[in-house]
């Protein structure tokens, strides 16, 4: 187990990280971005502004603030502030569509609800604010605005803050994170303070790295965002480029020009990042660890990085746990990265319970995991709460598979319907009834297949109504109306009748089947 975890080290909470490294070392650089430099120092400033400010419009303890952004400062400011006054910080995605931004924000009932993205890209949330209900936009499209945001909390007394700070418990939640089950009806997962801290020191530790330099470059509504990228290295008094999104050409730049120490990505994104032309050519002496999580590194991945010399670590781990629950060890062979998730974290108590409801120590069952500093539960549903735990306190996973003899943990399948494309979580039913919606649609059935740059994308089977002319370009524009583009299905077929079970459900292992002899849209319209 690794010094730093220990009891003390998460009884911290997150806001507490920047602060400390302002007094240590106070011209060190925190943050980089494209306009704005700021040292721990300048960001730890930037944040008690900006929390008296909430204080002054009135946000309490639990209160929800939602930010629609791209990696940028602001972000990080908005997120350390609402999370140091006790509120619970709301990343909102600006691909989402306007129904999805009305349904999270619904559900997360935000007091109030800020936007760095101006113009057209702003018109979902716009849109989706109409649906709420009265509930104005705050914009921050410039740091201009922020400031004119944060004066209003001049008048806010400092002992005023530090009270609202004091009874802040590393046990509340700072984030919350919107994901789906089975039933594709997102739900609000709230995260802890400890379980970010706890993630931060752990990967920290398995990174090893002294001095890092890192990047941000996910959606700010991804828990690999505000916590592997934004937390981790936060924590680590790391310095923290960011960035509005993936961009091999960029990306290559910014790790010879920054100095980068650090990559961690989705898997799709380190595959776009070794194929490109001028890897080979860039300067990459600065690198020394590549990370990544969600789905396993093709070998051919694994050779590149391999032979630019840098270390080579993989994670598994979910939203609810917060923290990874598993690390490849050091030195991992390329068959155990490729076939495992490498080793559960000693400090996370994992577990497998079998198809019995027995615990099995070599059998195949779902993954459990326990800990003081897995979510809170849900917003709003306190029987998915419920649910989501055994009897005992484990949280199910939803994972399917077993421990080698080596100790690693090897994925053979999820007991849920969910699939990852490109590191984002594609929940099938949520999809479905989106496509089920068309009037010319009867049925729908979404499953994954393989994908050589995205891992897994969405195969829709579609039986239209009778005399109907449906066609697959009529539902991607259908799609494209009411989710984000990452969920639409990359393929629709079209069938008289959907292949059923004896009970009468959908015969989603058929599809499957179906979907991996790499069907195509051309010739599958009855």
């Amino acid at each position: 187990m690794s010094s730093l975890d220990t009891a003390d080290a998460f009884g911290q909470r997150i806001s507490d990280a920047v602060p400390r490294h302002a007094e240590s070392a106070p011209d060190r650089v925190a943050l980089i971005s494209h306009d704005w430099t700021l040292t721990y120092r300048e960001l730890a400033d930037e944040v008690d502004r900006h929390a008296a400010a909430l204080l002054a419009a009135g946000v309490e303890r639990g209160d929800r603030v939602a930010l629609m952004a791209t990696p940028g400062p602001t972000f990080v400011i908005s997120f350390l502030a609402t999370a140091s006054i006790g509120a619970v910080w709301q990343g909102l995605n600006p691909r989402y569509s306007s129904r999805e931004l009305t349904f999270v924000l619904q559900d997360a009932a935000p007091r109030l609800v800020f936007s760095t993205i101006g113009g057209d890209d702003a018109t979902a949330l716009v849109e989706a604010l109409a649906d709420v209900g009265p509930q104005p936009l705050i914009p921050l499209h410039h740091r201009k605005d922020l400031e004119a945001f944060n004066a209003a909390g001049e008048q806010t007394d400092a002992a005023d803050l530090a009270a609202y700070r004091s009874v802040v418990d590393p046990a509340d939640p700072a984030l919350i994170v919107y994901t789906s089950g089975s039933t594709g009806t997102p739900k609000g997962a709230l995260l802890r303070h400890s379980g970010l801290v706890r993630l931060a020191h752990v990967e920290a530790a398995a990174w090893a790295v002294e001095d890092p330099v890192m990047i941000c470059n996910l959606p700010v509504n991804h828990i690999a965002s505000v916590g592997d990228l934004v937390s981790v290295p936060l924590v680590a008094g790391a310095t923290l480029l960011l960035r509005e999104g993936f961009d091999a050409d960029e990306l290559l730049a910014d790790i010879a020009a920054h100095r980068i120490t650090t990559l961690f990505q989705i898997p799709t994104q380190l595959q776009r990042l070794g194929s490109h032309p001028d890897f080979a050519r860039t300067d990459l002496s600065s690198l020394q660890v590549v990370a990544w999580g969600g789905s396993p590194l093709p070998a051919e991945s694994l050779r590149i990085y391999r032979e630019a010399g840098v270390r080579l670590v993989s994670t598994y781990g979910l939203t609810e746990a917060t923290s990874s629950v598993t690390y490849s060890t050091p030195g991992a062979s390329d068959e155990a990265l490729l076939h495992t998730v490498g080793a559960p974290d000693p400090g996370m108590n994992v577990r497998i319970l079998g198809e019995d409801g027995q615990w099995t120590t070599t059998g195949t069952g779902e993954i459990c995991v326990r800990h003081d500093t897995v979510l809170a539960g849900y917003l709003n549903l306190p029987d998915a709460t419920a649910e989501a735990f055994t009897a005992d306190g484990w949280l199910r996973t939803g994972d399917v598979g077993h421990l080698r003899e080596d100790g690693n943990l090897v994925l053979v399948g999820r007991t849920k319907e969910m699939f990852k494309s490109g590191g984002y979580n594609i929940y099938p039913r949520e999809i479905e009834a989106v496509i089920e919606a068309h009037p010319d649609t009867q049925m729908c059935a979404v499953v994954p297949r393989p994908d050589p740059d995205f891992h897994e994308v969405g195969v829709a089977f579609v039986q239209p109504r009778p005399g109907s002319q449906l066609d697959a370009e009529t539902l991607r524009l259908w799609c494209r109306d009411q989710l984000a583009n990452f969920k639409i299905p990359k393929t629709f077929v079209f069938l008289d009748q959907l292949p059923l079970l004896p009970v009468g459900k959908v015969d989603k292992f058929a599809l499957r089947a179906a979907a991996a002899d790499g069907l195509t849209d051309a010739g599958t319209r009855p």
